[in-house]
């Protein structure tokens, strides 16, 4: 399947990567706290209309 190598270069790759996503966020973090507002509230309505898709499945089912 994966070499030993291959499975320790995935691994690392992934720590770096998510390690720079990080960095990358925290640095722009007041920027998307000016141009992002409402994204909590565009979050908790795609999940309530997902739970609503959900519930008619399941009580029409």
């Amino acid at each position: 399947m994966f070499s030993k190598g291959q499975i320790v270069f995935g691994v690392l790759f992934a720590i770096a990567f998510i390690l720079v996503l990080i960095r990358m966020y925290r640095k722009d973090l007041k920027l998307h706290k000016a141009h992002f507002k409402g994204v909590p509230w565009v979050l908790l309505a795609f999940l309530g209309f997902i739970g609503m898709i959900v519930a008619i499945k399941v009580i029409f089912k």
